[in-house]
């Protein structure tokens, strides 16, 4: 029973050390399994981290995207923006600012302002106020209108006429000429009655045919002697009545120029 027992542990003994044997040398190959298992792994592994960042690198353009936005940003801000833009500016400033200013500073250096003119109040022979300015300024100019004469061939009366018709004269016309020179020549003793005629464009004809009037040559009213009657108008007018003066002509206003109407004739009394 021993040798049995014996026999049998030998056995076992012999059985367990194939097996071992066997499992030893069939270790390897398993072991080499899981270490190719585990490379394919590996290399799986590192394809894929490398592969994955390069894929993204390249398909994902930053660079591209870096690129153009700041092309198209800069070939559009210089061109259109910088080079219309200047010269527009610098014309308008150039011609609205700079070139109306010194207009409007010339002028402004040029007003000078308006003063009031001084006059002189008097009562004239009828009792009425009259106002006549103050001359407070001497002018140097030459005198372009000649100052009349006095014909001695005339009726010294006349020049009395003057004297009156100047001394009764307002400032401006009341359209009343040939009533003042009607009342001068009245006065001064040129004529004894108040002429009829009502216009004065008829004043010539009624001089003429009822106080002894003569019409004179000279056309021009600057060349009219002191005291003689100025008759203007047509026949469509009313016309004016003047007796001429030393330095201009007066009717029931003074006036150094004569009437701009047509004139009729230069009358006086021989």
């Amino acid at each position: 029973m021993r040798r049995l027992v014996c026999l049998n542990v030998t056995v076992t003994t012999l059985l367990l050390i194939s097996n071992t044997g066997r499992a030893q040398t069939f270790a390897p190959p398993k072991l080499s399994l899981g270490g190719r298992e585990q490379a394919a792994k590996k290399d799986s592994i590192q394809v894929i981290t490398k592969e994955a960042p390069e894929v993204i690198t390249k398909e994902i353009p930053p660079q591209v995207i870096a690129k153009e936005k700041p092309a198209v940003a800069m070939k559009q801000t210089p061109e259109v923006i910088t080079k219309p833009a200047p010269p527009a500016a610098k014309k308008q400033v150039a011609d609205v600012i700079t070139k109306p200013n010194p207009r409007v500073a010339s002028k402004a250096t040029k007003f000078e302002p308006v003063r009031p003119m001084a006059r002189y109040n008097f009562k004239d022979p009828d009792g009425r106020q009259e106002s006549v300015p103050i001359i407070t300024h001497y002018y140097p100019n030459q005198i372009v209108h000649p100052l009349a004469a006095t014909d001695k061939h005339l009726d010294p009366k006349l020049t009395r006429a003057a004297t009156i018709a100047q001394e009764r004269a307002h400032a401006h016309s009341r359209s009343m000429c040939w009533h003042y020179v009607k009342e001068a020549l009245l006065a001064s003793g040129v004529i004894d009655s108040r002429p009829k005629s009502e216009y004065a464009r008829d004043a010539a004809q009624d001089l003429v045919s009822n106080y002894g009037f003569k019409k004179l040559s000279m056309r021009d009213p600057f060349a009219a002697p002191i005291g003689s009657v100025l008759v203007y108008g047509t026949s469509r007018s009313v016309g004016h009545v003047e007796i001429r003066t030393k330095d201009g002509f007066v009717s029931d206003f003074r006036s150094p120029t004569p009437s701009h109407r047509p004139l009729i004739g230069v009358y006086a009394k021989l």
